[in-house]
């Protein structure tokens, strides 16, 4: 292709493609399409969206299409390959001037200089890097910011590539990069009246982003620049070099600069000396060399005394607007962008690097402030707030440093007695600073003292609420007032995150004091449905109600069935997954199903109608499909018969189509239902689940690898033959069937195989229904059981070692899983009362053969009515089949009945 002949053409075809009208752009689309891999066809789209006159449009198209060709067209191996003559024209084409004025296509110029450098440099493209560090450094505005927008593209894919070879390119690549510490150069034009601040500014951050990109991928090639980078960044923070150029976004990148630097493992030798790597003794030796005790003392100082400063912006909006206040002040996750959260993150790096060093000096400061401050000083207001927050921030690096509880008493605790309304910044303040040192450092006789304190401060809605760990036995003559001031403090706040975080502390006094919240509970009750439906389009905030929701419904226990006209809907909504609202509120929504469940004393139509959302749940699969099986379990428990015939079929269905693709821990989670439905009703849970059994029989019979398998399959069979023999003998006959065998050869399969894996049986309780079942067997006159007797004995045997113990009160041995009555538990202070399902379980117990069926007196009968059957001589003959050491097991156990 003819460059200049053919610049028009390929100019026209573009200007077409860039049509509305389908007629004009489908053919103009093919036609380029056809161009893609002609001779040339690059260099004329790079002559197009280099000519500045010609419209953006066209323009912008054309170096898309110049970068997919890259993609398919640059490496010599593909098909179509450019030529090595038209990628050096191109190469150098790319870098001869950085003057693009639109930011666009500027962009994804930058983006396709960095996808050559990825091919190319440095081996074809030497010159890329010296020719972008030039124009960096010129004088005209708009070609510095692009040059260094390229730079900054580049930079970022060379630092991508992971092979070795690559890696050690890029390292020597690097060392072209000491020129970006010019960086004063610019930073002393950034002042108040220079006319091109914002680019400028933009400039500084894009050099900064090179600097943290390289120091994060390639931290061993970014030790020569350690010195440089130190001192550049503590001098324009933490040196009046800044004053009037630095700005906040560049301050922030500064921090991050150097936190990177100080807590990065590459930097640290290797607790032996000897272990370390030369590299990281290198970039030790050049920090310990930089942060000298002088150096680590000011910033220090100026980290507190400058930039823990709350600043007027602050305080202005603390007076007009206090949840906002809160709300910012709290951002979460923002370190990395805001200044406040950076400057608190990089003095706890700093801190806790250079404890020995900062320590005293913030003591210091701590000493200097004693006693109240004078409320007409607003700069020792703002001072002691500032070294307070740096105390809290580091109260583990402090903790044997300061006597805590003698400061709470001694000073803190007459500081949030002061009442003038200047102090409230101080009192805000030392109420945070208890929190931090609560958990580290303070007396349990204190903590009374600190309620006292905290109910008066509640009464003052400027202060922001805060989470402070708390002793129950202490807190509960407090309990009413507080909680009472949570809940009023709830209707007044207005901003989401405020009602949030006061949902959040409530949810954790119900949570510590449990049933002792049910006298306070009624106005919250009340007031949570009007939340609920003002938060509608405040997923989070719906996300902390459920929270509540699930630590009121298990502090009511029983008494939640109250609540079912609002909690059912909710849990309705939130696990729904053909709702949108789902995706935030499905995880929490869940767990409020399964408290719900738990707790309720009996089932109801609309209870068990919410069961319609779990099929859709089960089919996702996902991380929450434990919860769903213990929400399953918790129905069967709850009302086996009504649940059952209600969803037995559809349950059945969905665990046959999970059973097709899942774990074997997922596997184990299904056939746990099935176990427990069997477990609560033999009958109806055989019947319900008879497509799953075929499997699992398949399973024993062909001895299941995976011994926790093995072990459920063994429990869901020992159920159905111990309680459920007629159904027993109907699948043994469909399986033989099904196998082509005779019932008895396939029962002596089972049987063997029973005996072989008992081992995998691990839990005493199925270790006991194992024997049960087995000697269930016993008396017969089938040749195929006689043959396996031995087996059968052995078992027995094993379960007997497992369940007999000494009576203490009568001296003789006595099966020690037999429940003969329901006791309510004797709860200590820590414990929690048993909650309905609790309840359930212990009144199974007593129904269940492994808790009411005496093993020694099963086995003592079974034996017997053999004996009886075969007669004494035939029965001597099978008992000479078992080994006598087991034959005298079974005497010493069987010997006093």
């Amino acid at each position: 292709m003819d460059i200049d002949s053919a610049s028009s053409v390929v100019l026209q075809a573009l200007t077409q493609a860039t049509s509305q009208d389908t007629a004009v752009l489908k053919p103009a689309e093919e036609q380029l399409r056809q161009w893609e891999t002609q001779p040339g066809f690059y260099s004329v789209l790079l002559n197009i969206f280099n000519n500045h006159m010609l419209d953006v449009n066209v323009r912008w198209l054309a170096v898309l299409y110049f970068k997919n060709g890259i993609d398919r067209y640059w490496r010599r191996v593909a098909p179509h390959a450019l030529s090595e003559e038209e990628k050096t024209s191109l190469r150098a084409g790319l870098i001869t001037n950085f003057n693009e004025p639109v930011n666009q296509i500027a962009t994804q110029i930058a983006v396709l200089i960095a996808k050559v450098a990825r091919l190319d440099c440095p081996r074809q493209w030497p010159e890329l890097i010296p020719v972008l560090l030039e124009s960096v450094k010129g004088q005209d505005g708009l070609q510095q910011h692009r040059a260094l927008l390229t730079f900054y593209h580049v930079t970022k894919t060379l630092a991508s590539k992971r092979l070795a070879q690559d890696k050690r390119l890029f390292q020597d690549v690097s060392l072209s990069y000491r020129p970006l510490l010019r960086f004063p150069f610019y930073c002393r034009q950034v002042g108040p009246e220079s006319t091109c601040r914002e680019k400028l500014e933009k400039t500084i951050i894009l050099y900064t982003k090179v600097l943290l990109d390289f120091l994060e991928y390639h931290p061993c090639a970014f030790i020569p620049l350690i010195q440089r980078s130190l001192e550049f960044a503590v001098s324009y923070v933490f040196t009046p070099a800044g004053e009037g150029v630095a700005f906040e976004r560049f301050i922030v990148q500064c921090m991050n600069l150097i936190k990177m630097i100080v807590k990065n493992e590459a930097y640290k030798p290797a607790k032996n000396v000897e272990d370390s790597k030369p590299e990281s003794l290198e970039a030790h030796k050049i920090k310990t060399a930089f942060f000298t005790h002088p150096t680590l003392t000011e910033i220090g100082r100026r980290l507190v005394s400058h930039y823990f400063l709350l600043t007027e912006e602050e305080l202005t909006m603390w007076e007009e607007d206090p949840e906002s206040f809160a709300v910012e002040e709290t951002g979460g996750d923002s370190w990395k962008y805001s200044l406040r959260p950076c400057t608190e993150v990089l003095f706890l790096d700093i801190f806790h690097n250079y404890s020995q060093t900062l320590t005293p000096v913030l003591l210091e400061m701590v000493e200097n402030l004693q006693g109240p401050t004078n409320v007409e000083d607003p700069v020792q207001l703002l001072m002691k707030d500032a070294v307070y927050n740096a105390v809290g921030l580091a109260a583990y690096e402090l903790f044997d440093s300061v006597d805590f509880d003698q400061w709470f008493k001694n000073q803190l605790l007459g500081e949030l007695q002061v009442s003038h309304h200047r102090y409230k910044l101080i009192r805000r303040r030392v109420i945070w600073l208890i929190g931090q040192w609560i958990s580290v450092k303070f007396k349990s006789v204190l903590r009374p003292l600190l309620y006292e304190v905290i109910l008066s401060l509640m009464q003052d809605p400027d202060l922001v609420v805060r989470k402070i760990p708390f002793r129950t036995e202490q807190f509960l003559p407090y309990l009413e007032s507080i909680f009472g001031l949570l809940f009023h403090l709830l209707q007044q706040v207005t901003e989401c995150d405020t009602k949030m975080q006061v949902l959040h502390v409530i949810s954790c006094v119900i949570e510590r004091v449990n049933i002792q919240i049910r006298p306070y509970v009624g106005c919250l009750v009340q007031y949570l449905p009007l939340l609920w439906k003002q938060s509608e389009e405040h997923n989070m905030l719906r996300c902390a109600i459920l929270t509540t929701l699930i630590h009121l419904v298990q502090g009511l226990g029983a008494e939640s069935k109250n609540l079912y006209p609002f909690l059912l809907p909710v849990i309705q909504l939130s696990t729904d997954v053909s709702q949108p609202p789902h995706v935030y509120l499905l995880e929490d929504g869940l767990e409020l199903w399964l408290v719900t469940l738990e707790n309720s004393p009996a089932v109801t139509p609309e209870l068990l109608r919410i069961f319609q959302n779990m099929s859709a749940l089960l089919e996702l699969s996902s991380e929450n499909l434990r919860t769903c099986f213990q929400i399953v379990n918790a129905y069967i428990y709850l009302s086996a018969s009504e649940f059952l015939q209600n969803y037995g079929e559809s349950l059945c269905q969905s665990f046959s189509d999970l059973l097709k693709d899942i774990t074997n821990e997922g596997q184990v989670q299904v056939l746990k239902v099935v176990e427990i439905a069997l477990k609560v009703s033999p009958i109806l849970g055989s019947h319900m689940f008879q497509p799953l059994l075929p499997a699992v029989f398949r399973g024993i019979v062909d001895g299941e690898r995976y011994p926790v398998v093995m072990s459920t399959y063994l429990g869901i069979m020992g159920r159905i033959l111990l309680q459920n023999s007629s159904f027993f003998s109907s699948l043994l006959s469909k399986m033989a069937s099904e196998c082509r065998q005779e019932m008895d050869q396939l029962l002596g399969s089972v049987i063997e195989m029973w005996v072989d894996r008992m081992d995998n049986i691990t839990q005493p309780e199925r270790r006991k229904l194992s024997a049960l079942a087995l000697v269930s067997l016993l008396p017969s006159d089938n040749s195929v059981i006689q043959d396996k007797f031995c087996g059968i004995i052995s078992i027995c045997i094993e379960a007997l070692h497992d369940v007999m113990s000494e009576d203490p009160e009568t001296g003789t041995s006595k099966d020690c899983m037999l429940m003969s009555h329901f006791e309510e538990p004797k709860l200590s202070d820590d414990e929690e009362p048993p909650t309905e399902q609790d309840k359930r379980k212990k009144l199974l117990a007593l129904e269940d053969p492994v808790h009411s069926v005496s093993l020694q007196h099963f086995v003592y009968e079974k034996l017997k009515a053999q004996q009886g059957l075969m007669g004494d001589q035939g029965f001597g003959v099978l008992m000479e089949t078992v080994d006598t050491v087991l034959v005298r097991q079974l005497q010493e156990f069987l010997q006093n009945l």
